[in-house]
């Protein structure tokens, strides 16, 4: 994991190169303390920082020259020892044993259709000085980061947004579209689209070419949803265990000490009992956030039961105090780039400071899962509007029965299910969002941003998970997992975002994802049953990374926020917001997401924009 940066602009002299990507460098420095150079010729140049993972030698420093290609690269790409093997049979030859020169190989070897090859995470720049032109790209679920500004042939690039403003001359206009959607939705980008105007990113499972002083972007990769399992149901457990295995062995390779994240969850509990099968005996650290009180959420019960069958984790857990919010805060809200839209992204933030306390530099964390297997409640809505749009009543009730009893909730929200489900019936995804974002609009001012979601197929359900993936929900949480976790240092991998994984389970039934009994996530439980703890397994609740922070610690040590300057925040109707705030404080706690969401979007504003 490392942090990259680079430009194309030929007005700069070649000091002036060296002094613009040195800032750019140093203002990520975070991203890769072990090692920090760069690549200066009269037409580009490119930066890295390095964080050594694989490979720990000094030739495998970046930017890295392989013949006449120069790539600056951030991320792993999994299968490289696989890759190498083919290579080598090409007739390539190696001088390292990193994934580095592997993607620099298989760019000789396949151009850029190298990408379809490799299994992981990445963004890289790579210049070939033959053909003069920049190949970038970004992996299939944009688990790394990769933003760029592009003007009459000036392309610069970085992984975060903190190089963009180490540049004299960035545009710091912010993006008051993204800025409306972020507070409505909690989304830390849109599209192409950042909290910046002047600054892009570049699309998971995309890329881009710079050449002659043009710009071109494509995707390389995407889902297919026409494609469906004709395995009998045991088979399709067996494949979905074997498929998560074999990321795991993937995801598991390093030359330095892995950990590993575990909250007592479903995805968590997975990655931890899958490592222990397959390495029974390497002891490997678990890291939990816990609170207790008044506003507990402890989750540490369902994690012992993992520890209590796996003796190979060394459990380690941690409470953030009041005096640690206090002190931590400024340099959380910092390392996010983003406005902090909600509390549990602190929980984040200090889950990996207590993985980099422990001397740990490799991180195993479940994201991912919930977006492709109907893991969130919502996924309900598009499942009963499928059954309405094809006529099958009957269906849809039953749907909504059977989840009524799981849950155990009323008939006032049994009603909202059933309404909410009649409206994604009959109406695109798109539609959906607007709907939701519509909710939000008193308060976030007359500006109706641009929010598109295309059918990419007619199936409400899939249609749904794609735009979980790759639009809106995903997106934000993988930019949180990256900053968070570079903000100490740390290279985080979600197994569960193996490409191969997800095409899987979009070759299923919905029935496969989730139950006739309406059970979440059904072909991930019933696949790593063998497993996974009972209690875990038979988990009906889904907490998320829950903390006390809207009410408690907004009441408390970070109430500092509430002191808000509202003439940064003209864009939207600040009247509303002083209004909302103001009822805070005074007791009424029944918006209080929506005012910690106005509180840091005004302390981002003030303090990074």
């Amino acid at each position: 994991m490392c942090g990259i940066a680079g430009f194309i602009d030929t007005k700069l002299t070649k000091d002036t190169a060296q002094q613009t990507i040195n800032a750019m460098l140093h203002a990520t420095v975070h991203r890769g303390p072990d090692d920090s150079s760069s690549w200066v010729d009269e037409k580009i140049t490119l930066g890295h920082n390095r964080l050594s993972i694989i490979d720990l030698s000094d030739t495998n420093n970046q930017p890295f020259v392989y013949d006449d290609v120069v790539i600056a690269f951030n991320g792993e790409v999994y299968n490289y020892i696989e890759l190498r093997k083919e290579l080598e049979a090409l007739g390539y030859a190696f001088s390292t044993h990193g994934d580095t020169e592997v993607i620099c190989a298989g760019y000789k070897a396949w151009g850029i259709d190298c990408a379809k090859r490799f299994m992981g995470m990445w963004s890289f720049a790579l210049w070939d000085k033959t053909k003069q032109q920049l190949f970038c790209c970004r992996d299939r679920f944009g688990i790394k980061p990769f933003y760029f500004t592009y003007d009459s042939g000036r392309c610069y690039f970085a992984s975060e947004y903190k190089a963009f403003k180490a540049i004299p001359d960035f545009d710091r206009s912010l993006n008051e579209d993204q800025l409306r959607r972020g507070l409505a939705m909690k989304w830390a980008s849109y599209h192409h689209q950042t909290f910046y105007k002047s600054l892009q990113q570049l699309l998971p499972g995309h890329y881009m070419i710079v050449s002659n002083g043009r710009m071109h972007m494509d995707k390389y990769w995407s889902l297919d949803f026409t494609t469906k399992s004709s395995l009998s149901q045991g088979d399709k457990k067996e494949a979905f265990f074997e498929l998560f295995k074999n990321s795991m062995m993937l995801h598991s390779r390093s030359d330095v000490r892995n950990g590993m994240c575990l909250s007592g969850g479903l995805d968590s509990s997975a990655i931890a009992s899958m490592h222990s099968v397959l390495f029974p005996e390497t002891r490997i650290k678990s890291f939990t956030i816990f609170y207790e009180g008044k506003d507990a959420v402890d989750e540490r019960p369902f994690v012992k039961e993992v520890i209590n069958k796996y003796s190979n984790i060394d459990p380690h857990y941690f409470t953030p105090t009041e005096s640690d919010l206090q002190a931590h805060f400024h340099h959380a809200a910092y390392s996010a780039d983003v406005p902090l839209y909600g509390s549990s992204y602190l929980s984040q933030y200090f889950l990996m400071k207590l993985a980099a306390s422990e001397q740990v530099k490799v991180v195993l964390d479940g994201q991912g899962s919930d977006e492709y297997l109907g893991g969130y409640l919502h996924s309900f809505y598009r499942l009963i509007g499928n059954k309405l749009a094809s006529g099958n009543i009957p269906a849809a009730i039953s749907i909504l029965r059977k989840l009524q009893a799981r849950e155990g909730f009323g008939a006032k929200k049994a009603l909202d299910f059933l309404v909410k489900g009649g409206v994604s019936a009959f109406s695109d995804e798109v539609d959906m969002y607007k709907l939701e974002y519509g909710r939000m609009e008193s308060l976030v001012g007359g500006g109706k941003p641009v929010m598109e979601f295309a059918n990419v197929t007619e199936d409400k359900f899939n249609n749904f998970l794609n735009h979980l993936l790759f639009s809106t929900t995903l997106q934000t949480l993988l930019h949180h997992e990256d900053r968070n976790s570079m903000a100490f240092s740390i290279e985080s991998r979600v197994p569960f975002l193996d490409h191969r994984l997800v095409e899987f389970a979009f070759s299923l039934n919905a029935e496969d994802k989730i139950s006739p009994d309406a059970e979440t996530k059904y072909i991930l439980r019933e696949g790593l049953k063998p497993i996974l703890p009972k209690a875990i397994y038979e988990r009906k609740d889904k907490k998320g990374f829950v903390t006390p922070g809207e009410v408690k610690w907004l009441n408390g040590p970070l109430k500092h926020l509430l002191d808000i300057d509202y003439s940064t925040l003209s864009w939207m109707n600040a009247g509303k917001a002083k209004s909302m705030v103001e009822a805070y404080k005074k007791g009424d706690t029944s918006q209080a997401k929506t005012v910690w969401a106005i509180a840091n979007t005004a302390y981002w504003i003030k303090n990074f924009a």
